[in-house]
């Protein structure tokens, strides 16, 4: 039995995105702080919607931070791995938070919908627009690392989604500020809750995927098996086991089945190759267990 451990996702600049981190946590606070105070002094619900959406994503842009520090703490006896699975776990509590923030938004916009309050909606514009150039600054910043990590796909997600909202609701301002239709104002805010929850179910989903040990989404098993097959030597592999130690790294265990006459320097060296082809479809930590054709394992536990 073999065990290989790559590390070739170290060649990610996590420094490069705990900044971005850094900076789109602050600048969303003072998005928060705007909101809030503004929405509050002049009764917008649509405001303090995406105020709430705001925050939400704060907690999941601290929570995805952690993450990062937090999966660079080495293994120990107990926890062999490290804690590397608390990216994917932090993933799917930032999918549940907005989904909680979308159930709560929808809630308060359906009672202001028979009761609409009176709002200045210029004053809704300007404070949409400045939340949507900062939203579009602080995504900007993700952008470029976006398919390399699910947690970063999410804030890139997040963040997008706060500015194209932004983008409504200056809209919406604007509307109010000529109509005067101020149940505008409740009916942004259900948009915006729509558009929260359709942003990020394949958040929820990618995320709970992994929670379940299920294969990454990037994985296709049938690939797998026919890079093995096309190695000389290699008769079967079997027993395939894929699952997401983190939001970045892949693991797997097989059994590979053998020519008979193999000699323990050849079997060597196809597990070096096999490993090796394994890296580049995304498999970093490996396990093979070998057999030959005559003693085929028809069970996991030979």
């Amino acid at each position: 039995m073999s065990h290989d451990h790559h590390h070739h996702q170290t060649a990610y600049d996590f420094s490069k995105v705990n900044k971005a981190f850094s900076i789109g946590i602050a600048l969303n606070l003072f998005i928060v702080v705007a909101q809030v105070a503004v929405g509050l002094y002049i009764h917008s619900l649509s405001l303090l919607s995406d105020a709430g959406h705001n925050f939400a994503d704060v907690a999941s842009l601290i929570l995805s931070f952690f993450a990062f520090k937090i999966i660079k703490v080495k293994s120990t006896e107990k926890y062999t791995y490290g804690y590397k699975k608390t990216s994917i776990l932090v993933a799917f509590a930032n999918a549940l938070i907005l989904l909680f923030t979308v159930i709560f938004i929808v809630y308060e916009a359906f009672l202001r919908l028979f009761n609409p309050v009176e709002i200045p909606g210029l004053t809704v514009a300007i404070i949409g627009f400045i939340a949507m150039i900062l939203n579009g600054v602080s995504a900007y910043l993700f952008h470029a690392d976006k398919e390399k990590d699910l947690n970063v796909k999410g804030a890139f997600l997040h963040l997008a989604a706060d500015a194209l909202v932004s983008a409504g609701i200056v809209l919406g301002g604007i509307i109010i500020y000529f109509t005067h239709l101020y149940w505008i104002d409740a009916v942004l805010s259900i948009l915006i809750a729509i558009f929260i929850l359709v942003s990020t179910w394949s958040l929820l989903t990618d995320s709970l995927a992994l929670v379940l040990e299920g294969v990454p989404k990037n994985i296709n098993i049938e690939t797998i098996k026919a890079k093995a097959l096309s190695i000389p030597g290699i008769k079967d592999i079997h027993h395939i086991h894929i699952w997401a130690i983190s939001t970045t790294e892949n693991a797997m265990t097989a059994h590979i089945t053998l020519e008979n006459n193999m000699n323990a320097q050849e079997e060597q060296n196809i597990k070096k190759t096999l490993k090796h082809e394994l890296m580049h479809l995304q498999i970093h930590h490996i396990t093979l267990e070998t057999e030959r054709e005559a003693h085929r394992c028809e069970d996991e536990v030979c």
